[in-house]
Protein backbone atom coordinates (compact mmCIF):
# COMPACT_ATOMS: atom_id res chain seq x y z
CA UNK A 1 0.00 0.00 0.00
CA UNK A 2 1.16 3.59 -0.81
CA UNK A 3 0.40 5.00 2.27
CA UNK A 4 1.65 3.99 5.75
CA UNK A 5 0.16 1.67 8.40
CA UNK A 6 -0.80 3.20 11.86
CA UNK A 7 -1.01 -0.08 13.83
CA UNK A 8 -0.79 -0.62 17.86
CA UNK A 9 0.32 -4.04 17.20
CA UNK A 10 3.74 -4.26 19.69
CA UNK A 11 2.20 -1.82 22.04
CA UNK A 12 0.16 -2.86 25.39
CA UNK A 13 -3.22 -2.47 24.77
CA UNK A 14 -6.49 -2.21 27.19
CA UNK A 15 -8.92 -4.03 24.73
CA UNK A 16 -6.62 -6.80 24.02
CA UNK A 17 -5.60 -7.63 27.06
CA UNK A 18 -9.32 -7.51 28.49
CA UNK A 19 -10.26 -10.04 25.90
CA UNK A 20 -7.21 -11.84 26.87
CA UNK A 21 -8.11 -11.68 30.99
CA UNK A 22 -11.52 -12.87 29.28
CA UNK A 23 -10.36 -16.20 27.09
CA UNK A 24 -7.68 -17.03 30.22
CA UNK A 25 -11.06 -16.78 32.64
CA UNK A 26 -13.45 -18.80 30.57
CA UNK A 27 -10.89 -21.63 30.16
CA UNK A 28 -9.75 -21.85 33.20
CA UNK A 29 -13.01 -22.47 34.47
CA UNK A 30 -13.71 -25.04 32.02
CA UNK A 31 -10.36 -26.40 33.61
CA UNK A 32 -11.75 -26.48 36.77
CA UNK A 33 -15.14 -28.31 36.57
CA UNK A 34 -13.27 -30.62 33.70
CA UNK A 35 -10.93 -31.40 36.79
CA UNK A 36 -13.65 -32.13 39.40
CA UNK A 37 -14.91 -34.95 36.87
CA UNK A 38 -11.82 -36.27 36.18
CA UNK A 39 -11.17 -39.17 38.41
CA UNK A 40 -9.13 -42.01 36.50
CA UNK A 41 -7.50 -42.73 32.99
CA UNK A 42 -10.55 -42.99 31.07
CA UNK A 43 -11.65 -39.01 32.14
CA UNK A 44 -8.23 -37.78 32.09
CA UNK A 45 -7.76 -40.00 28.31
CA UNK A 46 -10.75 -39.55 26.80
CA UNK A 47 -13.09 -37.55 28.68
CA UNK A 48 -15.20 -40.69 29.74
CA UNK A 49 -16.43 -41.13 26.34
CA UNK A 50 -18.74 -38.80 26.61
CA UNK A 51 -18.57 -36.69 23.63
CA UNK A 52 -21.47 -35.94 20.71
CA UNK A 53 -20.21 -37.19 17.34
CA UNK A 54 -20.95 -32.94 16.67
CA UNK A 55 -19.13 -31.88 19.73
CA UNK A 56 -16.35 -34.05 18.52
CA UNK A 57 -16.55 -32.71 15.13
CA UNK A 58 -16.20 -28.62 16.55
CA UNK A 59 -13.44 -30.20 18.85
CA UNK A 60 -11.54 -31.94 16.07
CA UNK A 61 -11.21 -28.41 14.27
CA UNK A 62 -10.01 -26.82 16.94
CA UNK A 63 -7.33 -29.34 17.32
CA UNK A 64 -6.53 -29.83 13.32
CA UNK A 65 -6.83 -25.95 12.62
CA UNK A 66 -3.80 -24.88 14.33
CA UNK A 67 -2.08 -20.92 14.52
CA UNK A 68 -0.06 -22.84 11.31
CA UNK A 69 -3.54 -22.66 9.41
CA UNK A 70 -4.94 -19.27 10.62
CA UNK A 71 -1.45 -17.31 11.19
CA UNK A 72 1.13 -19.51 8.92
CA UNK A 73 -1.14 -20.51 5.73
CA UNK A 74 -2.71 -17.22 5.64
CA UNK A 75 0.71 -15.60 5.82
CA UNK A 76 2.24 -17.88 3.06
CA UNK A 77 -0.46 -16.74 0.40
CA UNK A 78 -0.10 -13.00 1.73
CA UNK A 79 3.46 -13.39 0.83
CA UNK A 80 3.78 -16.31 -1.91
CA UNK A 81 0.16 -16.40 -3.74
CA UNK A 82 -0.81 -20.08 -5.43
CA UNK A 83 1.70 -21.56 -3.25
CA UNK A 84 0.59 -20.73 -0.21
CA UNK A 85 -2.81 -23.00 -1.09
CA UNK A 86 -0.92 -26.14 -1.21
CA UNK A 87 -1.47 -26.28 2.65
CA UNK A 88 -5.14 -25.89 2.66
CA UNK A 89 -6.04 -27.95 0.01
CA UNK A 90 -3.84 -31.11 0.72
CA UNK A 91 -4.96 -30.86 4.67
CA UNK A 92 -8.35 -31.18 3.70
CA UNK A 93 -8.07 -33.90 1.11
CA UNK A 94 -6.86 -35.80 3.69
CA UNK A 95 -9.83 -35.91 5.73
CA UNK A 96 -12.18 -38.29 3.40
CA UNK A 97 -9.04 -40.82 3.95
CA UNK A 98 -10.06 -40.36 7.70
CA UNK A 99 -13.95 -40.54 7.00
CA UNK A 100 -13.87 -43.77 4.94
CA UNK A 101 -10.70 -45.64 6.46
CA UNK A 102 -9.92 -45.02 10.02
CA UNK A 103 -12.86 -43.56 12.02
CA UNK A 104 -14.63 -46.75 12.12
CA UNK A 105 -11.63 -48.93 13.24
CA UNK A 106 -9.69 -46.60 15.79
CA UNK A 107 -13.24 -46.44 17.77
CA UNK A 108 -13.45 -49.82 17.56
CA UNK A 109 -9.83 -51.02 18.12
CA UNK A 110 -8.40 -48.95 20.42
CA UNK A 111 -8.34 -47.51 23.49
CA UNK A 112 -5.98 -44.52 24.57
CA UNK A 113 -3.86 -44.02 21.24
CA UNK A 114 -3.47 -45.41 17.89
CA UNK A 115 -0.71 -46.99 18.53
CA UNK A 116 -3.72 -49.67 20.32
CA UNK A 117 -4.61 -50.59 16.59
CA UNK A 118 -1.49 -51.25 15.75
CA UNK A 119 -0.56 -53.48 19.13
CA UNK A 120 -4.49 -55.21 18.44
CA UNK A 121 -3.18 -57.92 16.60
CA UNK A 122 0.90 -57.71 16.46
CA UNK A 123 3.19 -57.89 19.51
CA UNK A 124 2.95 -55.12 22.11
CA UNK A 125 6.31 -54.17 23.08
CA UNK A 126 8.03 -53.34 19.81
CA UNK A 127 5.48 -52.24 17.91
CA UNK A 128 4.55 -49.62 21.27
CA UNK A 129 8.07 -48.61 21.38
CA UNK A 130 8.52 -47.72 17.05
CA UNK A 131 4.88 -46.00 16.93
CA UNK A 132 5.73 -43.82 20.36
CA UNK A 133 8.76 -42.84 19.34
CA UNK A 134 7.04 -41.70 15.42
CA UNK A 135 4.11 -39.84 17.35
CA UNK A 136 5.91 -38.11 19.62
CA UNK A 137 8.07 -36.83 16.59
CA UNK A 138 5.27 -35.73 14.96
CA UNK A 139 3.82 -34.39 18.27
CA UNK A 140 7.39 -32.01 18.39
CA UNK A 141 7.68 -30.56 15.55
CA UNK A 142 3.23 -29.79 15.33
CA UNK A 143 4.28 -28.08 18.75
CA UNK A 144 7.23 -26.27 17.58
CA UNK A 145 5.08 -24.53 14.74
CA UNK A 146 2.31 -23.35 17.94
CA UNK A 147 5.17 -22.30 20.34
CA UNK A 148 6.07 -19.75 17.77
CA UNK A 149 2.68 -18.78 16.79
CA UNK A 150 1.82 -18.36 21.06
CA UNK A 151 5.38 -16.53 21.14
CA UNK A 152 5.37 -13.75 18.50
CA UNK A 153 1.75 -13.18 19.69
CA UNK A 154 2.23 -12.55 22.77
CA UNK A 155 5.42 -10.29 22.08
CA UNK A 156 3.47 -8.55 19.90
CA UNK A 157 0.57 -7.82 21.58
CA UNK A 158 1.86 -7.05 24.95
CA UNK A 159 5.49 -5.79 24.01
CA UNK A 160 6.69 -8.63 26.07
CA UNK A 161 9.99 -10.43 24.80
CA UNK A 162 9.61 -13.49 22.63
CA UNK A 163 11.33 -15.78 25.68
CA UNK A 164 8.87 -14.57 28.28
CA UNK A 165 5.49 -14.88 26.01
CA UNK A 166 7.03 -18.92 25.08
CA UNK A 167 7.23 -19.17 28.75
CA UNK A 168 3.36 -17.88 29.42
CA UNK A 169 1.91 -20.10 26.53
CA UNK A 170 3.71 -23.15 27.50
CA UNK A 171 2.39 -23.04 31.44
CA UNK A 172 -0.92 -22.08 30.43
CA UNK A 173 -1.32 -24.93 28.65
CA UNK A 174 0.35 -27.56 31.23
CA UNK A 175 -2.56 -26.19 33.64
CA UNK A 176 -5.14 -26.92 31.08
CA UNK A 177 -3.77 -31.12 30.53
CA UNK A 178 -2.16 -31.45 34.03
CA UNK A 179 -6.08 -31.15 35.83
CA UNK A 180 -8.40 -31.03 33.45
CA UNK A 181 -7.28 -34.24 31.14
CA UNK A 182 -9.39 -35.02 27.88
CA UNK A 183 -12.69 -33.33 28.99
CA UNK A 184 -11.33 -29.70 29.53
CA UNK A 185 -9.10 -29.81 26.62
CA UNK A 186 -12.35 -30.47 24.46
CA UNK A 187 -14.05 -27.81 25.14
CA UNK A 188 -11.27 -25.45 25.62
CA UNK A 189 -11.08 -26.99 21.21
CA UNK A 190 -14.64 -26.47 20.90
CA UNK A 191 -15.14 -23.04 22.17
CA UNK A 192 -11.83 -21.90 20.12
CA UNK A 193 -13.45 -23.70 16.89
CA UNK A 194 -16.55 -21.49 17.85
CA UNK A 195 -14.50 -18.07 17.78
CA UNK A 196 -11.81 -18.93 15.19
CA UNK A 197 -14.72 -20.04 12.95
CA UNK A 198 -16.82 -16.28 13.55
CA UNK A 199 -13.79 -14.50 13.77
CA UNK A 200 -12.71 -16.02 10.22
CA UNK A 201 -15.85 -15.69 8.25
CA UNK A 202 -16.45 -11.84 9.66
CA UNK A 203 -13.09 -10.95 8.51
CA UNK A 204 -13.21 -12.60 5.17
CA UNK A 205 -16.85 -11.00 4.89
CA UNK A 206 -14.93 -7.47 5.83
CA UNK A 207 -12.22 -8.46 2.95
CA UNK A 208 -15.15 -9.05 0.55
CA UNK A 209 -16.88 -5.71 0.77
CA UNK A 210 -13.74 -3.62 0.17
CA UNK A 211 -14.38 -5.43 -3.70
CA UNK A 212 -17.48 -5.50 -3.88
CA UNK A 213 -17.70 -8.87 -2.72
CA UNK A 214 -16.56 -10.62 -5.35
CA UNK A 215 -13.58 -12.86 -5.33
CA UNK A 216 -12.39 -12.51 -8.77
CA UNK A 217 -11.85 -8.69 -8.04
CA UNK A 218 -9.42 -9.81 -5.10
CA UNK A 219 -7.65 -11.83 -7.46
CA UNK A 220 -7.17 -8.85 -10.14
CA UNK A 221 -6.53 -6.31 -7.94
CA UNK A 222 -3.58 -9.00 -6.32
CA UNK A 223 -2.24 -9.54 -9.79
CA UNK A 224 -2.32 -5.84 -11.17
CA UNK A 225 -0.31 -5.57 -8.02
CA UNK A 226 2.33 -7.85 -7.47
CA UNK A 227 2.20 -9.44 -11.13
CA UNK A 228 0.73 -12.65 -12.08
CA UNK A 229 3.46 -14.53 -10.82
CA UNK A 230 1.12 -14.90 -7.53
CA UNK A 231 -1.57 -16.86 -9.18
CA UNK A 232 0.42 -19.76 -10.63
CA UNK A 233 2.84 -22.30 -8.98
CA UNK A 234 6.50 -21.84 -8.14
CA UNK A 235 6.53 -18.74 -5.91
CA UNK A 236 7.39 -20.43 -3.03
CA UNK A 237 8.45 -23.76 -4.21
CA UNK A 238 10.26 -23.50 -7.54
CA UNK A 239 10.75 -27.33 -7.77
CA UNK A 240 7.61 -29.28 -8.71
CA UNK A 241 8.30 -32.22 -7.08
CA UNK A 242 8.67 -30.27 -3.50
CA UNK A 243 5.19 -28.93 -4.03
CA UNK A 244 3.70 -32.30 -4.51
CA UNK A 245 5.93 -33.81 -2.04
CA UNK A 246 4.04 -31.38 0.24
CA UNK A 247 0.49 -31.98 -0.88
CA UNK A 248 0.94 -35.78 -0.34
CA UNK A 249 2.50 -35.04 2.99
CA UNK A 250 -0.39 -32.94 3.82
CA UNK A 251 -3.19 -35.50 2.85
CA UNK A 252 -1.27 -38.97 4.40
CA UNK A 253 -0.46 -36.99 6.73
CA UNK A 254 -3.60 -36.19 7.93
CA UNK A 255 -4.46 -39.83 8.67
CA UNK A 256 -1.38 -40.61 10.61
CA UNK A 257 -1.48 -37.22 13.40
CA UNK A 258 -1.65 -38.86 16.97
CA UNK A 259 -3.75 -35.86 18.49
CA UNK A 260 -6.09 -36.11 15.86
CA UNK A 261 -6.93 -39.46 15.94
CA UNK A 262 -6.72 -40.03 19.96
CA UNK A 263 -10.15 -37.74 19.29
CA UNK A 264 -12.06 -41.02 17.81
CA UNK A 265 -11.90 -42.36 21.36
CA UNK A 266 -13.72 -39.71 23.00
CA UNK A 267 -16.95 -40.25 21.30
CA UNK A 268 -19.44 -43.53 22.78
CA UNK A 269 -19.62 -45.65 19.24
CA UNK A 270 -17.94 -45.70 16.10
CA UNK A 271 -21.61 -44.10 14.28
CA UNK A 272 -20.14 -41.01 16.75
CA UNK A 273 -16.79 -41.30 15.56
CA UNK A 274 -17.92 -41.30 11.36
CA UNK A 275 -20.02 -38.37 12.29
CA UNK A 276 -17.70 -36.52 14.32
CA UNK A 277 -15.18 -37.02 10.97
CA UNK A 278 -18.35 -36.02 8.67
CA UNK A 279 -18.53 -32.57 10.44
CA UNK A 280 -14.82 -31.60 11.29
CA UNK A 281 -14.23 -31.88 7.27
CA UNK A 282 -17.13 -29.09 7.09
CA UNK A 283 -15.82 -27.34 9.61
CA UNK A 284 -12.38 -27.32 8.29
CA UNK A 285 -13.27 -26.78 4.66
CA UNK A 286 -14.87 -23.80 5.72
CA UNK A 287 -12.25 -22.50 7.45
CA UNK A 288 -9.90 -23.02 4.73
CA UNK A 289 -11.66 -21.26 1.89
CA UNK A 290 -11.96 -18.60 4.01
CA UNK A 291 -7.77 -18.70 4.61
CA UNK A 292 -8.02 -18.20 0.66
CA UNK A 293 -10.07 -14.87 1.36
CA UNK A 294 -7.95 -13.72 3.88
CA UNK A 295 -4.31 -14.27 2.64
CA UNK A 296 -5.26 -12.51 -0.73
CA UNK A 297 -6.92 -10.34 0.83
CA UNK A 298 -3.95 -9.22 3.58
CA UNK A 299 -1.55 -9.37 0.61
CA UNK A 300 -3.60 -6.45 -1.04
CA UNK A 301 -5.45 -4.32 1.82
CA UNK A 302 -2.72 -4.63 4.04
CA UNK A 303 0.98 -5.14 1.69
CA UNK A 304 3.65 -7.02 1.53
CA UNK A 305 6.29 -5.23 2.17
CA UNK A 306 4.57 -4.06 5.05
CA UNK A 307 3.38 -7.59 6.53
CA UNK A 308 7.17 -8.51 6.11
CA UNK A 309 8.51 -5.15 8.36
CA UNK A 310 6.24 -6.61 10.94
CA UNK A 311 7.36 -10.20 10.62
CA UNK A 312 9.45 -11.55 8.03
CA UNK A 313 7.95 -14.82 7.78
CA UNK A 314 3.94 -13.19 7.22
CA UNK A 315 2.61 -14.51 10.45
CA UNK A 316 0.87 -11.74 11.75
CA UNK A 317 -0.45 -10.71 8.45
CA UNK A 318 -4.11 -11.82 9.35
CA UNK A 319 -3.58 -9.48 12.81
CA UNK A 320 -2.89 -6.25 10.91
CA UNK A 321 -5.53 -6.73 8.44
CA UNK A 322 -8.06 -7.43 11.25
CA UNK A 323 -6.69 -3.83 12.80
CA UNK A 324 -7.49 -2.06 9.84
CA UNK A 325 -10.80 -3.39 8.51
CA UNK A 326 -12.27 -4.06 12.55
CA UNK A 327 -10.36 -1.03 14.40
CA UNK A 328 -8.58 -2.25 17.87
CA UNK A 329 -11.44 -4.36 19.52
CA UNK A 330 -11.67 -6.55 16.37
CA UNK A 331 -7.79 -7.01 16.74
CA UNK A 332 -8.83 -8.06 20.10
CA UNK A 333 -11.20 -10.44 19.37
CA UNK A 334 -8.93 -12.18 16.86
CA UNK A 335 -5.85 -12.24 18.88
CA UNK A 336 -7.83 -13.66 21.92
CA UNK A 337 -9.34 -16.66 19.30
CA UNK A 338 -6.14 -16.79 18.18
CA UNK A 339 -4.35 -16.72 21.45
CA UNK A 340 -7.06 -19.66 21.97
CA UNK A 341 -6.28 -21.73 19.20
CA UNK A 342 -2.54 -21.96 19.97
CA UNK A 343 -3.95 -22.94 23.59
CA UNK A 344 -5.77 -25.68 22.21
CA UNK A 345 -3.96 -27.18 19.72
CA UNK A 346 -0.98 -27.54 22.41
CA UNK A 347 -3.51 -29.08 24.82
CA UNK A 348 -4.14 -31.55 22.44
CA UNK A 349 -0.62 -32.31 21.62
CA UNK A 350 0.83 -32.47 25.00
CA UNK A 351 -1.93 -34.93 26.09
CA UNK A 352 -1.24 -36.71 22.79
CA UNK A 353 2.25 -37.23 23.98
CA UNK A 354 1.65 -38.14 27.36
CA UNK A 355 -1.21 -40.76 26.58
CA UNK A 356 2.15 -42.08 24.63
CA UNK A 357 4.25 -41.82 27.25
CA UNK A 358 2.44 -43.18 29.71
CA UNK A 359 -0.40 -45.66 27.96
CA UNK A 360 1.93 -47.23 25.22
CA UNK A 361 5.22 -46.69 27.14
CA UNK A 362 4.97 -47.08 30.85
CA UNK A 363 1.59 -49.28 31.34
CA UNK A 364 2.19 -51.15 28.35
CA UNK A 365 6.04 -51.62 27.60
CA UNK A 366 7.82 -51.08 31.14
CA UNK A 367 5.34 -52.62 33.17
CA UNK A 368 3.79 -55.10 30.21
CA UNK A 369 0.29 -53.89 30.82
CA UNK A 370 -0.30 -54.45 34.68
CA UNK A 371 0.44 -50.86 35.75
CA UNK A 372 -2.61 -49.61 38.04
CA UNK A 373 -4.55 -46.45 36.87
CA UNK A 374 -2.89 -44.58 39.45
CA UNK A 375 0.44 -44.81 39.17
CA UNK A 376 -0.33 -44.03 34.93
CA UNK A 377 -2.01 -40.78 35.79
CA UNK A 378 0.92 -40.14 37.97
CA UNK A 379 3.30 -40.59 34.65
CA UNK A 380 0.90 -38.60 32.58
CA UNK A 381 0.62 -35.96 34.53
CA UNK A 382 5.14 -35.91 35.12
CA UNK A 383 4.88 -36.16 31.06
CA UNK A 384 2.94 -33.57 30.74
CA UNK A 385 5.43 -30.95 32.98
CA UNK A 386 8.01 -32.54 30.74
CA UNK A 387 6.78 -32.17 27.28
CA UNK A 388 5.24 -28.77 28.35
CA UNK A 389 8.79 -27.37 29.42
CA UNK A 390 10.28 -29.23 26.22
CA UNK A 391 8.13 -27.33 23.85
CA UNK A 392 8.84 -23.87 25.85
CA UNK A 393 12.36 -24.84 25.10
CA UNK A 394 11.68 -25.75 20.94
CA UNK A 395 9.30 -22.85 20.88
CA UNK A 396 12.69 -20.40 21.35
CA UNK A 397 14.89 -22.48 19.32
CA UNK A 398 12.77 -22.26 16.36
CA UNK A 399 12.26 -18.13 17.06
CA UNK A 400 11.96 -16.65 12.98
CA UNK A 401 10.69 -19.52 11.68
CA UNK A 402 7.12 -19.41 9.05
CA UNK A 403 4.52 -21.39 11.73
CA UNK A 404 3.45 -23.48 8.65
CA UNK A 405 6.64 -25.22 7.78
CA UNK A 406 7.24 -26.59 11.07
CA UNK A 407 3.51 -28.21 10.57
CA UNK A 408 4.54 -29.14 7.15
CA UNK A 409 7.70 -31.56 8.57
CA UNK A 410 4.79 -32.97 11.02
CA UNK A 411 2.98 -34.16 8.31
CA UNK A 412 5.83 -35.77 6.38
CA UNK A 413 6.59 -37.73 9.78
CA UNK A 414 2.91 -38.42 9.69
CA UNK A 415 2.22 -39.93 6.42
CA UNK A 416 5.86 -41.15 6.12
CA UNK A 417 5.77 -43.40 9.48
CA UNK A 418 2.05 -43.58 11.12
CA UNK A 419 0.14 -43.99 8.00
CA UNK A 420 1.84 -47.01 6.09
CA UNK A 421 1.79 -48.37 9.65
CA UNK A 422 -2.29 -48.28 10.21
CA UNK A 423 -2.84 -49.25 6.77
CA UNK A 424 -0.47 -52.47 6.80
CA UNK A 425 -2.07 -53.31 10.23
CA UNK A 426 -5.49 -52.92 9.51
CA UNK A 427 -6.15 -53.87 5.98
CA UNK A 428 -3.28 -56.49 5.34
CA UNK A 429 -3.34 -59.71 6.64
CA UNK A 430 0.00 -60.61 5.42
CA UNK A 431 1.68 -57.70 7.61
CA UNK A 432 3.86 -59.00 10.27
CA UNK A 433 5.26 -57.10 13.34
CA UNK A 434 8.58 -56.96 11.88
CA UNK A 435 6.98 -55.80 8.87
CA UNK A 436 5.27 -52.84 10.33
CA UNK A 437 7.78 -51.69 12.53
CA UNK A 438 10.59 -51.71 10.67
CA UNK A 439 8.73 -49.31 7.50
CA UNK A 440 7.44 -46.85 11.00
CA UNK A 441 11.70 -47.22 11.71
CA UNK A 442 12.61 -46.25 7.85
CA UNK A 443 9.71 -43.81 7.85
CA UNK A 444 10.63 -42.08 10.77
CA UNK A 445 14.30 -42.14 10.89
CA UNK A 446 14.35 -41.23 7.01
CA UNK A 447 11.93 -38.35 7.72
CA UNK A 448 14.04 -36.78 10.26
CA UNK A 449 17.16 -37.44 8.36
CA UNK A 450 16.45 -35.44 5.36
CA UNK A 451 14.69 -32.68 6.98
CA UNK A 452 17.68 -32.35 9.02
CA UNK A 453 19.52 -32.42 5.76
CA UNK A 454 17.26 -30.05 3.95
CA UNK A 455 17.32 -26.94 3.14
CA UNK A 456 14.65 -25.78 5.96
CA UNK A 457 17.58 -27.09 8.76
CA UNK A 458 20.99 -26.32 7.19
CA UNK A 459 20.15 -22.82 5.69
CA UNK A 460 17.28 -21.82 7.85
CA UNK A 461 18.04 -22.75 11.46
CA UNK A 462 21.88 -23.43 11.25
CA UNK A 463 22.53 -20.47 8.51
CA UNK A 464 24.77 -23.09 6.48
CA UNK A 465 25.47 -21.73 2.69
CA UNK A 466 23.64 -25.14 0.89
CA UNK A 467 21.69 -28.21 1.89
CA UNK A 468 23.07 -31.85 1.24
CA UNK A 469 19.24 -32.58 0.77
CA UNK A 470 17.40 -30.06 -1.89
CA UNK A 471 14.26 -30.66 -1.08
CA UNK A 472 11.63 -29.07 1.45
CA UNK A 473 9.71 -31.74 2.42
CA UNK A 474 11.31 -35.34 2.39
CA UNK A 475 7.51 -37.37 1.83
CA UNK A 476 7.42 -37.93 -1.76
CA UNK A 477 10.98 -40.01 -0.68
CA UNK A 478 10.16 -41.60 2.50
CA UNK A 479 6.45 -42.68 1.98
CA UNK A 480 7.03 -45.46 -0.71
CA UNK A 481 10.23 -46.51 0.74
CA UNK A 482 8.22 -46.86 4.23
CA UNK A 483 5.51 -48.93 2.64
CA UNK A 484 8.21 -51.17 0.39
CA UNK A 485 10.13 -52.14 3.34
CA UNK A 486 6.85 -52.98 5.72
CA UNK A 487 5.48 -54.79 2.83
CA UNK A 488 8.81 -56.83 1.66
CA UNK A 489 9.65 -57.62 5.56
CA UNK A 490 6.43 -59.01 6.18
CA UNK A 491 6.43 -61.33 3.15
CA UNK A 492 9.75 -62.30 4.69
CA UNK A 493 9.15 -63.47 8.48
CA UNK A 494 6.29 -64.92 9.82
CA UNK A 495 4.04 -64.12 12.88
CA UNK A 496 1.34 -66.83 13.12
CA UNK A 497 -0.35 -64.36 15.84
CA UNK A 498 -0.98 -61.51 13.61
CA UNK A 499 -2.49 -64.06 11.25
CA UNK A 500 -4.71 -65.98 13.73
CA UNK A 501 -6.02 -62.33 15.23
CA UNK A 502 -6.70 -60.65 11.34
CA UNK A 503 -10.49 -62.33 11.74
CA UNK A 504 -10.80 -60.83 15.52
CA UNK A 505 -9.74 -57.33 14.25
CA UNK A 506 -12.34 -57.42 10.88
CA UNK A 507 -15.52 -58.98 13.31
CA UNK A 508 -14.52 -56.11 15.86
CA UNK A 509 -13.72 -53.48 13.21
CA UNK A 510 -17.58 -53.65 12.07
CA UNK A 511 -19.08 -54.84 14.87
CA UNK A 512 -17.60 -52.91 17.78
CA UNK A 513 -16.58 -56.37 20.39
CA UNK A 514 -14.96 -59.46 19.19
CA UNK A 515 -17.19 -62.22 18.67
CA UNK A 516 -15.58 -64.41 21.70
CA UNK A 517 -12.20 -63.54 23.79
CA UNK A 518 -8.90 -64.62 22.35
CA UNK A 519 -5.50 -64.74 24.33
CA UNK A 520 -2.95 -62.17 22.98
Amino acid sequence: MDQPIVTHIGQPDWLSISCFAVLIFVTLLITYWAARRTKGTDEFFTAGRSITGFQNGMAITGDFVSASSFLGFTGLIALYGFDGLIYTTAGLMGWPLVLFLLAEPLRNLGRYTFTDVLAFRLQQVPIRIAASISGLSVTLFYMISQMIGGGYLIKLMFGLSYETAEIIVGMAMICYVMFGGMLATTWVQIIKAALLLGGAAVLSILVLAQFNFNPITLMQTASDTYGSGILVPGSLYANSLDAVSLALAFMLGTAGLPHVLMRFYTVPDAQAARSSAFYATGFIGAFYIMTFIMGFGAMVIVGQDVIKHFEPSGNMSVLLMSEILGGDGFLGFISAATFATILAVVAGLTLSGAATLSHDLYANVIKKGKSNPQSEMRVARISTCILGLLAIVLGIVFKGQNVAIPVGLAFSIAASANFPALILAVFWRKATTKGVVSGIAVGTVGSLALIYLSPIVQIEVLGKAEALFPFKNPAIFVIPVSFFVGIVVSLLTKDPEADKLYEKMQYQIHHGQAPAPVAH
